[in-house]
């Protein structure tokens, strides 16, 4: 959901307000206004009114970053006591404490959201968008943004703030690293049709472009070159910005010789992710089976 638009707009623009004022001048005792303030707040989160970054053509990644929504979020941690969060009871209770501030999220039948029973966890705090499937076990942090019809499989992990897009499929133990300190920078975003393989990892604010492809295994930080053998380039993080993985590119986990010193005498190599083609018919084909899924 876009944040523009008349009455929302003063809204949101009236919350950001409350909230950077109280994040920057903590009270020393908050006050019930503080709870609301922050109350308002994650029910925009929830409700896709707001989000830790959001697309921008003008930015050399596409994004940018809204760092006001991160504020609220650690504002939620500085308000929220410690309290028992147990569900269950007696032997077969499981004991939880956390954060008054960021209960479990409900699921809402009527979004189309499957959450498919085995131990996932949804915390509050998060957009969800329809038809978004989840199987278990998974979890989903505080301030990531799901898009409609994306599949989360077993053992996968969204971080804090990180944005995903519509119709991903987060492939079973894949994991995206929560960005929400400093608040700043810009968090892990996947764009929309991805499809990132089981046991890979994309951290630091990595931006993964629409249709790309991540074969199983493959990791993305800003310190790791990407070397792209089609367009003979190597893709690489600039200072102030993230590393950007192109559309369609098909990413596989590779390795480069170490070519001076000891590493090279002991025949070492490092590990590289490497583009290997972009993507075609034959790739899709191979994608098709999460709209079964679906």
């Amino acid at each position: 959901m876009p944040i523009e638009g008349g009455a929302l707009e003063e809204d949101l623009a009236a919350l950001r307000d409350g909230i950077e004022r109280l994040f920057a001048a903590p009270p020393a005792e908050y006050q019930e206004a503080d709870h609301q303030l922050f109350a308002r707040f994650k029910q925009a989160l929830n409700a896709g009114a707001v989000r830790a970054a959001e697309p921008a053509p003008e930015a050399p990644s596409g994004w940018r970053v809204n760092p006001w929504v991160k504020q609220g979020i650690l504002l939620g941690f500085r308000l929220g006591a410690v309290i028992d969060m147990t569900v269950g009871a007696g032997e077969a209770a499981l004991p939880f404490c956390d954060k008054a501030t960021y209960p479990l999220r409900r699921p809402d039948p009527e979004s189309g959201l499957r959450l498919v029973p085995g131990g996932s966890s949804i915390r509050d705090g998060c957009y969800l968008g329809r038809g978004v499937t989840c199987m278990p076990p998974m979890y989903i942090n505080a301030g990531a943004w799901i898009g409609d019809g994306t599949l989360i499989d077993s053992h996968a992990l969204v971080g804090s703030c990180a944005q995903v897009g519509q119709r991903v499929h987060l492939s079973a133990a894949a994991q995206l690293g929560g960005v929400l300190e400093p608040v700043g920078a810009l968090p892990v975003i996947v764009e929309d049709d991805v499809l990132i393989g089981g046991n890979c990892g994309v951290y630091e604010g990595t931006v993964v472009k629409r249709r790309a492809v991540l074969a199983s295994g493959t990791i993305l930080t800003r310190s790791t070159p990407v070397y792209d053998l089609v367009t003979e380039t190597i893709h690489r993080a600039p200072e102030d910005g993230p590393l950007v993985i192109p559309e369609e590119a098909v990413v596989v986990p590779g390795a480069r010789a170490v070519t001076r010193g000891a590493g090279k005498d002991w025949g070492l190599s490092l590990y590289t992710p490497v583009i290997v083609k972009y993507r075609d018919v034959s790739t899709d084909s191979r994608a098709q089976l999460e709209d079964w899924l679906r």
